[in-house]
């Protein structure tokens, strides 16, 4: 078979995993990753700048390996680039008519989606279209739109987190795949969740998973421990029962057929659930959710009633500290992923400063067998003192790579398809930035290659890999979100 006849992406994850690619697929896109997309949020003090879509070479063959060898510029400011997605990813499979051209990347608080051309010339990509949060106000009532996933019918969904107001809507939108013209909502039936974030599909069980972070207003002002037992002021009619929360506790189940929420499923006051991953198996009913406040993984699973519920497989402890905003730390799970033959589970404690592995051969009792401090609030010599860890015996050292000590903890994470190469930056979001590492927006974030012992599990530091963004022509900048050319275990989904 030839790729022309086969569609974008891979018939399955264990052949994306192995490498099994067909003769038309550009070297750019093959297993082995030699770029790497990933936007850059300008918020360096003094400087106005707009944010922008940085291409990383992490070919170690190539003379530019470690470096930013393109930048494409957004035409406006203040767009907060967060994550992205493509125009059709291996849930096509099989359609010849569709190929993995563009990256959909919306603008967090601009409420603007970019439609990046990454296909024409993978190492200078330009902007190809607009979408202005006008279209999505006037068709959709929605703001603020985050996780976008191309679906089998060659469409874009894209979740969000508002409405034009700036109150919590747990709502999607629809793009047309190919125009990129908006559809209007996905969603049916008057129940919507009054919070958005994260969400993955899977029509083989008939389900969507949705997740919530919190109310948009409130979140662009930086993070205050009260607000999470708050709720935010209902509109003055009609009157409800309670007013909604303004951070998370739900994973929201929807039916995929008709379009509409059939459960909500509690995993705690003060959770806050954020990054969902199903398993890239596509006859596997599970999924693992990260709940950042509460410190957990829960799996979701189907029930032999047919329904879905949410069980705690991992819980990190709190530290008590002093000199910190709160005296109990959270790990504060911003992201997890799972390697493509779903054996091992990555996440990110932002906090604490941590990554850590996870054997889930059972996924009902994963076994920690990687873990690695590549930053956090807890160094040692920091301002924060730790008083009681039911973990560590002490503080970790600073870290320090190629004599740079790293601001900042880890965050986003993406994984090699071949799951060998973890990557991390360690940017949130750049009003929490502000708050909890202020040093990251005069010095910049960074990127990491953590290298993985797929047979036993274990996470080392590549010490001659370094991306540093402080060092930016335009000034130092907050990357975020990976992305491949050919796709990743993030954002491709088999039916």
């Amino acid at each position: 078979a030839k790729c022309e006849s086969c569609g974008p992406g891979y018939a399955s994850p264990l052949d994306a995993m192995k490498g099994k690619s067909w003769e038309s697929i550009p070297t750019s896109s093959r297993p082995r990753e030699q770029l790497l997309y990933l936007p850059c949020i300008s918020r360096s003090p003094g400087k106005e700048n707009p944010d922008y879509l940085a291409t990383v070479d992490v070919d170690p063959t190539s003379p530019t390996y470690c470096q930013v060898i393109h930048r494409l510029p957004m035409p406006h400011l203040w767009d907060e680039l967060h994550h992205s997605g493509w125009n059709t990813c291996s849930s096509c499979f099989g359609d010849p008519g569709k190929s993995r051209r563009f990256l959909v990347l919306p603008g967090l608080l601009s409420s603007r989606i970019h439609v990046v051309d990454v296909g024409t010339q993978p190492r200078a990509p330009r902007l190809h279209k607009v979408v202005e949060p006008e279209e999505l106000f006037r068709k959709g009532n929605v703001a603020h739109p985050h996780t976008s996933h191309c679906l089998p019918s060659g469409e874009v969904l894209i979740s969000c987190l508002g409405d034009p107001q700036g109150n919590g809507k747990g709502s999607f939108i629809l793009l047309d795949g190919e125009t990129f013209e908006v559809k209007g909502n996905w969603e049916k039936g008057d129940k919507i969740p009054s919070l958005g974030y994260d969400f993955w599909y899977q029509p083989r069980h008939n389900v969507l998973m949705s997740t919530e972070w919190g109310v948009p207003r409130v979140l662009r002002e930086g993070f205050d421990p009260a607000d999470v037992d708050r709720g935010q002021r209902p509109p003055p009619a009609p009157a409800v029962p309670q007013p909604p929360r303004l951070y998370g506790r739900h994973v929201n189940v929807w039916d995929w057929s008709s379009r509409r929420l059939l459960q909500a499923l509690d995993v705690g006051q003060g959770s806050v659930p954020l990054e969902i991953r199903f398993l890239h198996d596509p006859s596997a009913a599970q999924a693992l959710v990260g709940c950042a406040l509460g410190g957990t993984v829960q799996r979701l699973y189907r029930t032999q009633e047919g329904d879905w519920a949410a069980e705690k497989v991992i819980e990190i402890p709190r530290k008590k500290v002093q000199e910190w905003l709160l005296p109990d730390m959270p790990g504060l799970i911003t992201d997890i992923l799972i390697s493509l033959d779903d054996r091992f589970l990555f996440l990110s404690n932002w906090l604490h400063g941590d990554i850590r592995q996870y054997d889930i051969t059972d996924p009902r009792r994963p076994r920690l067998v990687g873990q690695v401090f590549v930053g956090g609030s807890i160094s040692k010599g920091g301002p924060v003192t730790v008083l009681e860890d039911k973990e560590l015996q002490e503080q970790p050292e600073p870290f320090v790579i190629q004599g740079k000590k790293v601001p900042g903890g880890p965050q986003m994470l993406q994984l090699s398809l071949d799951g060998k190469r973890l990557y991390v930056t360690n940017s949130l979001f750049s009003p929490w930035d502000r708050q909890f590492y202020p040093e990251m927006l005069r010095e910049g974030s960074v990127m990491l290659q953590i290298l993985v012992d797929t047979d036993k599990g274990g996470l080392e530091v590549n010490p001659n890999f370094l991306v540093d963004f402080g060092k930016e022509p335009w000034g130092p900048v907050l990357a975020h979100e990976m992305r491949y050319p050919g796709g990743d275990c993030t954002s491709d989904i088999w039916l």
